[in-house]
């Protein structure tokens, strides 16, 4: 930046809402790209609004706390944008009781597929054992993550790009593959889009349809509770069988 322009940067990242607006109008712009694009996968807000968040910070030298102290107040709504979830999900009550037991089983199935698959892959090519733990909870929610990694003897900060990058892929995939395995239902696609891909990909459930939304919000807070339950008890015997 020349002289001039790195002044007015200095005195502008003094400021905490800095990271705020910088949050707010970069995703945004993500999501009039996205309707641009017509909504297409690939054109991703979430995906796009990290990529020039990203980009901003590495041209400017901006520390990630620096940025964080503003942006702060959007991690704290992330709690009850959470718990507002609930609501789509009432609404599918009477269908969600005749599920109960296939969504049950398609829980533990899904929960335990994302993390031992991770680790398995992980371990042929040679991954420590850090790596592996960080590796794990790669599907749930990333403050759940984060915590599961860091019991486990995994690096956060690892775990927490994964979950990113976790998310972004389903997000952008999950029609596609929707389509060529002929999944119609929009409970299951939901469903399966929340275990696979956490809060990402309930963000792209909701783009599909409210009831999509609702079901891939449930797998979400129920596979971050059942990895957080699972993995500390099944790491170690998975890590001792495969040597």
């Amino acid at each position: 930046m020349t002289p001039r322009i790195n002044e007015i940067w200095v005195y502008l990242a003094a400021s905490p809402l800095l990271g705020l607006t910088l949050t707010l109008l970069a995703y945004q712009g993500a999501v009039l790209i996205n309707r641009r694009c017509g909504g297409h996968p690939l054109a991703n807000p979430v995906l796009i609004a990290v990529v020039v968040l990203v980009a901003l910070l590495w041209l400017t030298g901006t520390p990630y706390p620096t940025y964080f102290d503003g942006a702060q107040f959007v991690h704290f709504l992330l709690g009850p944008a959470t718990v507002a979830l609930a609501i789509p999900l009432y609404a599918q009550f009477e269908r969600l009781k005749r599920m109960a037991v296939p969504l049950l089983v398609a829980l533990l199935a899904g929960s335990l597929t994302a993390a031992l698959s991770a680790v398995l892959i992980g371990k042929a090519l040679g991954a420590s054992d850090a790596t592996l733990f960080s590796l794990a909870p790669k599907s749930v929610t990333t403050p759940i993550a984060m915590g599961v990694a860091e019991r486990l003897g995994g690096l956060p900060s690892l775990t927490a790009v994964l979950v990113i990058l976790t998310g972004i892929l389903g997000a952008v995939g999950a029609q596609g593959l929707y389509r060529l395995m002929r999944v119609n239902d929009p409970a299951v696609q939901g469903f399966a889009l929340g275990v696979a891909s956490h809060g990402i990909g309930t963000a792209r459930a909701f783009q599909i349809s409210e009831q999509t939304g609702a079901f891939a919000a449930l797998a979400m807070g129920l596979n971050g509770l059942l990895t957080a339950a699972l993995l500390p008890w099944l790491m170690p015997t998975l890590l001792h069988w495969i040597g």
